[in-house]
């Protein structure tokens, strides 16, 4: 009798709470009476990710953190600071263990992407200015980039002097 190929572990993943662990906005115009003048902003988004095992099996907390900075080009003159970090906490059942970092950084952070992007567009929009909706962040990328930049850190602590 011929053996039965195994199937693949179903994955399972679900979405058991989303949050805002912590928000901040600063309104530089306001505060610091910025007036007139030709404003051309310069906005940079900086994103990182940490993920954290919970005591109940197969839950884990899923931050995503974003720092928004608008400046006038012209000036350098700061605009507005948003700083703010999104968590989720997930039920992943079925991901083989040598994968599930990778997928905690990556298929997490695209489901809680929206809920961020609808935050920061409130938020901007609330503070004065025109509703900011971020571009979407490729979170394959992000993490092959946090792969290159901790194996160059550890080529570099390993080198002698």
């Amino acid at each position: 009798m011929a053996e039965e190929p195994t199937a693949a572990p179903q994955v399972k993943m679900q979405v058991l709470a989303q949050f805002v662990r912590d928000m901040s906005f600063e309104n530089m115009v306001a505060q610091k009476g910025i007036t007139g003048g030709d404003v051309q902003p310069d906005i940079q988004v900086a994103v990182s990710l940490d993920a954290r095992k919970r005591a109940a099996a197969n839950q884990f907390d899923v931050i995503t953190k974003f720092r928004v900075t608008s400046k006038n080009k012209a000036t350098e003159e700061m605009l507005f600071l948003l700083e703010l970090d999104y968590g989720g906490i997930f039920l992943v059942d079925g991901v083989p263990e040598d994968q599930l970092h990778p997928f905690l950084l990556i298929e997490c952070p695209r489901l809680l992407f929206p809920f961020v992007r609808r935050i920061i567009s409130d938020v901007t929009r609330d503070g004065g200015f025109p509703p900011l909706n971020i571009d979407t962040v490729d979170f394959l990328a992000l993490y092959r980039q946090e792969l290159a930049r901790r194996a160059e850190s550890q080529r570099a602590t390993a080198q002698p002097n």
